[in-house]
C-alpha cells in the first residue's frame, strides 16, 4: 500500500510542479529559469518541514516514503535545473547559469534549514 500511496503522491507533486512551474512562467518572462528555482527552493523547504516534524512527532513510517519521496519527489526537479543551467550556459548567459546553479543550492540549503526548524517546532 505505502507503494501505491507513494505512486499516487509522485504523481500529484509532478501536476504541482507543473501547476507552480506554468504560473511563475506566466509572471516572470525572463531568460532566468525562475519556476524552476521556485519549485526546488519550496520543495526543500517542504521537505525540511515534512521531515523535522516526522523526526520530532510520532508518525506513520511511511509518512516520509509517501510525502517526501512521492510528494516532494515528484514535485522537485533536480534534472531541469540542471539542463537549463547548460541551456544558459550554451546561449552565453555565464552569469545567470552561475546564478542558476549556485543559487539554487544555496536557497535549497536555507529553505531546508529553515523547514527543519519549522518542522520541529510544529
Amino acid at each position: 500500500m505505502t507503494l501505491l500511496l507513494t505512486a499516487l503522491a509522485g504523481g500529484l507533486g509532478g501536476a504541482a510542479r507543473y501547476w507552480a512551474d506554468t504560473g511563475v512562467g506566466r509572471v516572470n518572462r525572463t531568460a532566468f529559469p525562475w519556476g524552476t528555482f521556485v519549485v526546488n527552493t519550496t520543495a526543500c523547504l517542504f521537505l525540511g518541514v515534512l521531515a523535522g516534524f516526522v523526526d520530532s512527532h510520532t508518525a506513520p513510517e511511511a509518512t516520509l516514503a509517501i510525502l517526501g519521496t512521492g510528494f516532494a519527489g515528484g514535485y522537485s526537479t533536480f534534472s531541469t535545473a540542471l539542463v537549463e543551467t547548460v541551456r544558459l550556459m550554451r546561449a552565453g548567459e555565464w552569469r545567470m547559469a552561475a546564478a542558476q546553479c549556485l543559487g539554487m543550492v544555496v536557497a535549497g540549503v536555507a529553505a531546508a534549514v529553515v523547514g527543519l526548524a519549522i518542522g520541529t517546532a510544529i
